[in-house]
């Protein structure tokens, strides 16, 4: 591992994204989601993904100029259209969309079409909670994972983010509707590590704990087996529908690289329109009182809730020395600034 600081590794994101065709406010605002990514712990979808994004970006297939055009507004609802526009840019401005409609209405719901891969869904429910908002995010994706019962890939692993605010730490729940994500297995398998349950199937259709046997089959496994696959394809049909957007079977053959032209979702509440922040921090709080009294299977590792120990990484002094893989360091050391 190679360890800098959050400010060295996103001063160099900045610098090699802006090399790359964005503009400055852009690049460093993409630096800045890709380098709290990795210090969050999500290392496959922050400094892991630049050397992609770059790659795209002179495929032509993400236009750094482009920007969220109004398609239809419904009262707390509207529609954008993205243009294949810097995907973290488009997914930050609708959010803030979002929060500016549920702070008019209590709700509001942003749906984006023909936009680009979001990185870390994640990114986004923070950016609500921290302001002291909830919200419920999701996007398609192209077809990543077999349906259940199918062989080849059919469906998107269509992350969903849900996110509550409370004092003591939000509840921020970031996942793939597959029971492991591609950034995750490859993390793993560089680390030479095996999954902790089932993850997928091997070339023989086996169920394995081989990240690098799942990752070379590609044939993940659903969520929750059928149910996730179930979920998946509803998430699909509704962020199409909402955004009057690509399908993930229409995304497939437009042949734009990973999440190129995905239909996504931002759904924000607002609570101080409902029964207040105080309502949110009580449900919270009562959660962690709860879950303390389990009974842990590990005595060394009690239950939490989801978002705890983001939450954590969140507030860590900026001058900690982060980990990031060497050969990710030395690919982002190797593009153009």
């Amino acid at each position: 591992m190679t360890q800098v600081t959050f400010d060295e590794l996103r001063s160099r994101l900045a610098a090699v994204l802006n090399a790359a065709g964005l503009a400055p406010e852009d690049a460093e605002l993409c630096a800045r989601i890709h380098a709290e990514s990795t210090r969050d712990g999500v290392v496959s979808h922050g400094i892991g993904r630049i050397p992609r994004f770059v790659d795209y970006l002179n495929k032509g297939w993400v236009d750094p100029a482009a920007r969220l055009s109004l398609v239809q507004r419904l009262g707390a609802l509207e529609v954008f259209d993205g243009h294949f526009g810097i995907g973290v840019r488009h997914a930050l401005d609708a959010t803030k969309r979002a929060m500016e409609l549920a702070s008019e209405h209590g709700m509001g719901l942003v749906a984006v079409r023909n936009t680009t891969h979001w990185m870390r869904g994640g990114s986004y429910g923070w950016h609500a909670v921290e302001r002291g908002y909830a919200a419920i995010m999701w996007t398609n994706t192209e077809s990543c994972m077999p349906a259940w019962g199918a062989a080849s890939q059919s469906i998107g692993n269509n992350p969903l983010v849900m996110a509550v605010p409370a004092e003591q730490g939000p509840m921020v729940l970031d996942m793939a509707m597959s029971q492991f994500s591609y950034g995750k297995l490859n993390s793993l398998a560089l680390a030479g590590e095996s999954l902790p349950v089932d993850g997928g199937f091997d070339q023989a259709g086996q169920l394995s704990r081989d990240p690098g046997a799942i990752a070379e089959s590609r044939r993940l496994l659903p969520a929750g087996y059928w149910k996730g696959s179930g979920l998946a394809m509803l998430l699909d049909v509704m962020a199409a529908l909402l955004s009057q957007g690509n399908p993930t079977h229409h995304i497939d053959t437009l042949g734009r690289g990973s999440g190129g032209g995905a239909s996504q979702v931002f759904l924000v509440f607002d609570p101080r329109k409902l029964a207040g922040l105080e309502a949110c921090n009580a449900l919270v709080e009562g959660l962690a009182s709860h879950l303390a009294d389990a009974v842990p299977v590990d005595a060394g590792r009690p239950p939490r809730w989801p978002g705890q120990s983001t939450g954590n990484r969140r507030h860590a002094d900026t001058d900690s020395l982060l980990d990031v893989p060497d050969d990710l360091w030395q690919a982002v050391l190797a593009l153009p600034r």
